[in-house]
């Protein structure tokens, strides 16, 4: 096994990106996204893309690879994903796979157990309740049906929320289930990483870079897109909170310590995932950056 996929991954703000493309350009290999809102052609401010620049600085796969109007999985992605790494082993000893959507990271890394296939009266009847009796209805019925999912899911996201009660309802067996099947074997090794920072100053990134979002017009991006606003890929922190603006129900300063208070959160629940998995090294990006490339290397020199 001479091929590995180097995972690089943590919460949003810490500097994924500028990492992944320092390791890629060093190894002189390629970039895979599974930053999951990355995927979409049309949002680009609030998903925190790579600039052009760093797009060009070497080869990034899945982003901008689909639209908004389609619906997409995490198991889709998997198949997607696996075929193209297998591909670009034939070129590459070594692939970088970086991004902050935890669920797609371990699609890649670990695939899933089928799930039932969404049914259409199901869905229709958990929406019904979802219109009718707001969020926190679906929320308090998941919690009570698959505690342990509702756990670690952004309960924000009533897609993901509805996906969970779905499969639920269909097999009588809790996400969690589906999640938990052994590993599949992958032809290849996985080093995996997640790099990190003192709260406090991820909290101030996080803060600056949606006071950047806001310079760089996320306002009219969220808006030229608001018409599509069911969709579950704009179910995300800074898109929802400007649909709520748009609709009178919060006020323009609201909104963006709103969007600020939503991506902390989201930073503290993906923390929380990447922890529940042994097999990630942690290095914390502003004392022990100088140590990761090497600890790569030296990983890498040693792979049978």
């Amino acid at each position: 096994m001479h091929n590995t996929l180097v995972v690089i991954t943590g919460p949003t703000a810490v500097g994924k990106t500028a990492l992944s493309i320092e390791i890629a350009k060093h190894l002189n290999t390629n970039i895979i996204s599974a930053d999951s809102r990355q995927f979409y052609k049309e949002i680009s401010i609030g998903t925190a893309k790579p600039s052009d620049k760093e797009l060009n600085a070497c080869v990034h796969h899945f982003i901008n690879n689909i639209s908004l109007k389609e619906n997409y999985s995490a198991a889709e992605y998997e198949q997607e994903a696996i075929a193209l790494i297998e591909t670009q082993f034939k070129k590459h000893n070594e692939l970088i796979l970086t991004g902050g959507s935890g669920l797609y990271v371990d699609a890649v890394c670990n695939g899933f157990d089928d799930a039932p296939p969404s049914d259409p009266n199901v869905r229709i009847e958990l929406e019904n309740i979802l219109h009718h009796k707001g969020l926190k209805a679906i929320q308090d019925l998941l919690i009570e049906l698959d505690n342990e999912y509702a756990q670690k899911v952004d309960l924000n996201n009533p897609q993901r929320v509805l996906r969970a009660i779905e499969i639920n309802k269909l097999s009588g067996k809790n996400m969690s289930f589906f999640q938990k099947g052994e590993a599949k074997k992958r032809a290849f090794k996985i080093l995996k990483i997640c790099i990190t920072m003192e709260r406090s100053l991820l909290y101030e990134r996080i803060n600056k870079r949606v006071d950047e979002m806001i310079l760089a017009g996320l306002e009219d991006e969220a808006l030229a897109y608001y018409h599509l606003r069911a969709m579950n890929a704009l179910q995300t922190v800074g898109y929802k909170e400007f649909f709520d603006y748009f609709e009178g129900k919060l006020a323009f300063n609201e909104t963006v310590e709103k969007i600020k208070q939503n991506s902390r959160n989201y930073a503290k629940r993906q923390l929380t995932w990447f922890k529940r998995d042994k097999a990630y090294v942690w290095f914390d990006i502003t004392k022990e950056k100088e140590f990761i490339l090497p600890y790569i290397l030296k990983q890498l020199s040693t792979r049978s």
